[in-house]
């Protein structure tokens, strides 16, 4: 199978992982590397081997996949082109700045038949791999996302920062739609919400209680589930998964001894998957695993929280 023809458009931080991961894997053909700075543009391409562009436009018909890492509100107006000139696109989270954006971006995707992906890496964390065959409509879901403030996630507040990573997991998990949502957040560091809690009731009943904090001392992302035949407990950060159940016999008169099978997983590279499943979505003509249904699913949730904490706080 003849290689993909590959591009990312925005190259700092996070965007220059993509192009290495897109430089070495060997189903993609790195075209080139597309920055405003024209500084940074030539310094990842030289690492990358590729050329350097400035304007993104100059890869239609070139290339015939992108990733796409550039600021939120840039999300829109970057990935409708390419899109309308069909082609395959790996969009980061959020989606865009607002649902209607969203909802325009899955529609052109849909009517070009072209792979639209988003990036919400945490889908790709083994511990979450590993819940397939596990989970059995969980009852109660909490997770807790805390890190130290990082002002590359300023232009967002913390539920479009943090929270929408956990908002996106929890939709998938719950598989339903969202009855009614609880939110408190406040202002800490910045002049945004820095700290959020969300209570989200689904219609089959289960419930989410959502925390996530960019004003925090150290980094945590847990998430438990609470199901009839299990108490799952997962550990982003470290790839640990524990699954509790029922045992035979008794802790207690009439309290069943709980059997645990605890999983640590190694590292590995995110990204690298990431990007690995989009190229093979693209080759086989699969959905991908985060689609941008998906992703506009997680923001209208995101969204609908950001709206409960503004109206609080006026």
């Amino acid at each position: 199978m003849s290689k993909i023809r590959t591009a990312v458009v925005g190259v700092g931080y996070l965007g220059k992982f993509h192009a290495q991961k897109y430089a070495a894997l060997p189903d993609s053909e790195l075209v080139a590397v597309c920055d405003q700075n024209p500084e940074n543009a030539e310094k990842i391409a030289k690492e990358c081997h590729t050329r350097a562009e400035t304007d993104y436009h100059n890869l239609i018909g070139q290339v015939e996949a992108v990733s796409i890492v550039v600021p939120t509100q840039l999300h829109y107006k970057v990935a409708k082109t390419f899109l309308e000139n069909g082609v395959h696109v790996l969009l980061e989270k959020p989606i865009t700045a607002t649902v209607a954006e969203a909802q325009e971006l899955v529609d052109i995707a849909n009517r070009t038949g072209v792979i639209f992906q988003i990036g919400h890496l945490e889908r790709f964390n083994p511990a979450i791999l590993a819940l397939e065959g596990v989970l059995n409509q969980p009852r109660f879901i909490e997770s807790h996302r805390v890190a130290p403030f990082n002002p590359r996630g300023a232009d967002v507040n913390v539920i479009l920062d943090l929270m929408i990573h956990d908002i996106d997991i929890i939709l998938d998990i719950a598989n339903s739609p969202v009855k009614h949502i609880d939110a408190n957040g406040v202002a800490v560091l910045s002049k945004d919400i820095d700290l959020a809690n969300a209570r989200i009731q689904f219609e089959n009943g289960c419930v989410a209680n959502v925390t996530a904090s960019r004003a925090g001392m150290k980094s945590e992302r847990k998430m438990r589930l609470v199901q009839d035949d299990a108490y799952i407990t997962i550990d982003f950060q470290n790839k640990k998964l524990g699954i509790h159940r029922k045992g035979s016999g008794e802790m207690y008169p009439g309290i069943a001894n709980i059997e645990s099978q605890e999983q640590a997983f190694e590292q590995g590279d995110a990204l690298l998957a990431e990007i690995t499943s989009f190229l093979k979505v693209i080759q086989t003509g699969t959905t991908p695993v985060v689609s941008g249904e998906d992703g506009k699913r997680a923001l209208e949730t995101a969204m609908a929280i950001t709206t409960l904490l503004q109206t609080n706080r006026n």
